[in-house]
């Protein structure tokens, strides 16, 4: 059964949005996302200053059973990436909450009242 905390909005594609004290969001992979990929060997990252709309395509994560684009879940201008996951993508299976992926300052902030909420996802993922 997949951790999924009740603080933190969901899409469909299974990326998380948490919205912070000053604005920004900051995006990673849910639980169930990293479990069916399994061991993560590389994430591609979205360069900083990109403007991407709601769902579109923002970087790859690349594990030993396949590549999975990784969606942007608010629209907004990319204003920092993780660079830790360079030298240790492994981090989105053993943290997955906290080995975030990018964060964005979001265009509108009323994307995240179209993410799912965390009762939401675990019935979407039928958990």
């Amino acid at each position: 059964m997949s951790n999924i905390p009740a603080e933190l909005r969901f899409a469909e594609s299974h990326e998380w949005a948490r919205l912070e004290a000053d604005g920004t969001v900051t995006v990673g992979i849910s639980d169930h996302a990293q479990e069916a990929l399994g061991d993560v060997v590389f994430v591609e990252l979205p360069e900083i200053g990109k403007v991407f709309a709601q769902a579109d395509a923002a970087g790859v994560v690349e594990s030993v059973k396949a590549a999975s684009d990784i969606y942007s879940p608010v629209g907004g201008e990319v204003i920092e990436v993780n660079e830790g996951l360079g030298d240790a993508p492994e981090s989105l299976n053993s943290e997955p909450y906290s080995a975030w992926i990018f964060k964005l300052k979001p265009s509108n902030v009323a994307d995240l009242d179209r993410l799912l909420d965390a009762a939401s996802y675990k019935a979407a993922i039928g958990e």
